[in-house]
């Protein structure tokens, strides 16, 4: 008999741990299947750009991520009004369109205009059919030197502030900080006696 307040023998033996063992011999394969599949994808969409159609500039939601920019959906209508592009026309020269996207400022508004027209000036617009050209579409000599675009174009990238340097002086340095909310704090703490005290000798003045 088992003597004393001891822990009950309860062994998990024998697990069959081979059975639960997850292989990843495919990982190469994959590898080169995936990169045989963005080649296809490539040919099938020439001369459009593999990395798919335009997106805005946004910012992330919420007061941890609103400072941070990032590609959206697509462009709003009054986006693209603004830029010269009827909605109807945008999705057939690579133009993402959201029509549920509101502009909630102007700085965004001008921003995602001016990167429209940026790209409108860049775009090389192929006819619908061979040496039938229509208004619009680009010249047969843009159409030779055209090559499709390679992984992503126009990146979103993030503007460092500038910073600017300034020469330490002497004023700097004999400036106490503390000393300087002590006499701030003081003055508010004094504000309403020497308020009182003003006006006080403003009345015997008058007298």
């Amino acid at each position: 008999m088992v003597k004393h307040n001891n822990v009950v023998p309860n062994g998990h033996f024998r697990k069959h741990w081979q059975n639960y063992v997850k292989t990843w011999f495919n990982q190469p394969a994959r590898k080169s299947r995936r990169r045989q599949a963005r080649q296809k994808k490539a040919v099938k969409i020439f001369p459009r750009p593999t990395a798919g159609p335009l997106r805005p500039i946004v910012h992330g939601q919420t007061l941890k991520y609103n400072m941070k920019v990032r590609a959206g959906k697509g462009f709003s209508l009054e986006e693209l009004k603004a830029a010269g592009i009827p909605k109807k026309l945008a999705p057939t020269i690579g133009i993402a369109l959201d029509h549920r996207r509101k502009n909630r400022s102007l700085e965004g508004l001008q921003a995602n205009v001016q990167r429209l027209k940026t790209y409108k000036a860049k775009l090389v617009v192929f006819p619908r059919r061979a040496r039938k050209f229509k208004a619009g579409d680009s010249t047969p000599e843009e159409l030779a030197s055209a090559t499709q675009v390679q992984g992503s174009y126009m990146p979103i990238v993030r503007e460092k502030p500038a910073v600017e340097l300034v020469k330490v002086t002497e004023e700097m340095k004999s400036f106490s900080a503390y000393a300087k909310l002590r006499v701030e704090r003081m003055n508010k703490r004094h504000v309403g006696a020497r308020m009182k005290k003003a006006a006080e000798a403003e009345k015997e003045e008058k007298k």
